[in-house]
């Protein structure tokens, strides 16, 4: 667990998702606006099946790995997420995805996670990070440009842009 301040001055905690987030995921999927679900499953997704929050808290750890961030003053309310997925085509490779609540973007939590995760990522042998994200998702862009200057390959496929990062630099 790690608590970290946003630019607000809010304090945040991180840690790793729990198979008891189900729940807290449901709760936090539902306040997040129309457009930051889309952004986050390029699709329209008006709510969780139960299939999705099976499959979204019961990560292995290795392959399947995710974080979740809350106020410290709302503990049980899930404000954040980002995990990683490694890719079967290529075991150094994972596919990941960060979506943050309305209210907290903006105030660097992305970037907070993304580093924990490329930190996570690169101890279980994974060196590169790829993402589809939306062309028009700017803020996705700058995370990913962020992450401390490593972008490989930036691919433009008309509305979706993919990116690999490379963990190793």
């Amino acid at each position: 667990m790690e608590t970290v301040t946003l630019r607000s001055g809010r304090e945040i905690v991180i840690r790793p998702i729990r198979p008891d987030d189900g729940q807290r995921l449901r709760m936090g999927y539902r306040a997040l606006s129309a457009q930051s679900q889309y952004q986050r499953f390029l699709a329209l997704k008006p709510r969780l099946t139960d299939a999705d929050v099976r499959y979204l808290v019961e990560v292995d750890g290795t392959n399947h790995y995710a974080l979740v961030a809350a106020t410290t003053s709302s503990p049980d309310w899930i404000i954040a997420v980002a995990r990683f997925v490694r890719a079967a085509d290529d075991p150094e490779a994972a596919d990941f995805a960060i979506v943050v609540g309305d209210p907290y973007q903006g105030e660097g939590l992305g970037s907070e996670l993304l580093e924990l995760l490329a930190d996570a990522a690169i101890t279980r042998g994974i060196r590169h990070f790829r993402a589809s994200a939306l062309a028009e998702n700017v803020a996705v862009r700058k995370l990913v440009r962020r992450l401390a200057g490593r972008l490989a390959r930036e691919r433009h496929f008309g509305p979706v842009d993919e990116f690999e990062v490379d963990l190793a630099a």
